[in-house]
């Protein structure tokens, strides 16, 4: 498998002190990387800032004019969660920039798949306004990109962060054209994500949410994968799948509760991979979203770099399973499947 991998360290430059969001996210995952050795098994593409007609595709004019005069006047608040400093927008720029480079590399045939390892994050990003640390909704961004400028009909986004990707969701909340897939921790941050939230007009159908209970582990959210989103994904057909990957329901995170390891996430994104295989060609296309362990954080991205070049050193994971025993939620899988017409998971 050729792999691309996008990172420029000028990401590093939008952080702010105390904040988890910060840039130690990136700087200590890069350092493990470094370490490993993977780069060098791996293809570099460069980030460019991403152009703002790609960016106004998905969001408002008059939002990213403020947020880039906001970052000229020195930073300031868009919420209480979320920053901007002087350096926000260039970062934010090749935030979405770097997504759209690997997007680009595997559409035209030079990688089978890829990563950006990039930040701000983008999934709570909202048309009017960024929030939950995001500021750019960098993959609804690449999903558009994908459609207006490769020509693509329809494109799956996946999102596996534990707090509900509301942004992405709301750009193609009426849109047939992007299915978006989305697990999480619920009731938590943002609020939204329900199970009954399933799109609007021609949208209907194609928002498939399912708000997990806090203590969900690798085995519930592996069912997950293989009991709603496979089914989905195959009925959808896409020629292409963005990962939003969200390393933040590990079980030592300290932003939320759930129970997932790294091995665990090696087996979604075997998961994902799988489906890109079976529908796509294997086109794939991976971003970081959260994740606020920085000693977890490394090892998630490092496995799931080596997860999708096949690298024969497998998982790094150091913290194993997470104790004790983890929430059943085969009620809701079954209830998803009724919502959602895949009928019992049993005759699948």
């Amino acid at each position: 498998m050729t792999t691309v991998l996008a990172y420029d360290p000028f990401n590093l430059q939008h952080t702010y002190y105390g904040h988890p969001e910060n840039s130690g996210r990136l700087a200590g995952t890069w350092a493990r990387l470094q370490a490993d050795g993977i780069l060098a098994r791996l293809r570099r593409v460069e980030s460019q800032p991403a152009a703002i007609e790609a960016i106004t595709a998905v969001h408002s004019a008059e939002y990213v004019a403020a947020l880039e005069q906001m970052a000229a006047r020195g930073g300031g608040r868009v919420d209480p969660d979320t920053y901007v400093v002087g350096a926000t927008w260039q970062a934010s720029l090749l935030a979405a920039g770097g997504l759209l480079a690997v997007v680009d590399s595997v559409l035209n045939g030079k990688a089978d798949n890829g990563f950006a390892l990039v930040r701000p994050p983008g999934h709570h990003a909202r048309p009017h306004t960024g929030m939950g640390f995001c500021l750019l909704g960098n993959v609804a961004i690449t999903a558009r990109h994908a459609q207006k400028t490769h020509g693509l009909e329809r494109v799956l986004i996946v999102d596996f962060d534990v707090h509900h990707g509301n942004g992405t969701q709301e750009m193609f909340w009426d849109d047939p054209s992007v299915l978006v897939f989305n697990t999480h921790q619920f009731p938590y941050y943002p609020g939204s994500g329900s199970l009954d939230e399933t799109g609007a007009g021609p949208g209907q159908g194609y928002t498939v949410n399912l708000p997990l209970p806090p203590g969900v582990g690798d085995e519930g959210y592996l069912a997950a994968f293989q009991q709603v989103l496979a089914p989905v994904a195959r009925r959808f057909q896409p020629e292409l799948i963005l990962l939003s990957a969200g390393y933040d329901a590990h079980w030592m995170d300290p932003l939320a509760q759930e129970r997932l390891s790294v091995t665990g996430y090696a087996a979604l994104v075997e998961e994902v991979m799988g489906l890109a295989e079976e529908l796509c060609g294997g086109r794939l296309v991976t971003t970081l979203e959260g994740g606020y362990n920085l000693d977890v954080l490394p090892h998630c991205v490092l496995t799931t770099l080596r997860t999708l070049s096949e690298d024969p050193a497998g998982v790094s994971d150091p913290f194993g399973p997470a104790p004790g025993q983890e929430a059943d939620i085969s009620e809701l899988l079954a209830a998803a499947r009724r919502v959602h017409g895949l009928g019992d998971s049993r005759n699948r």
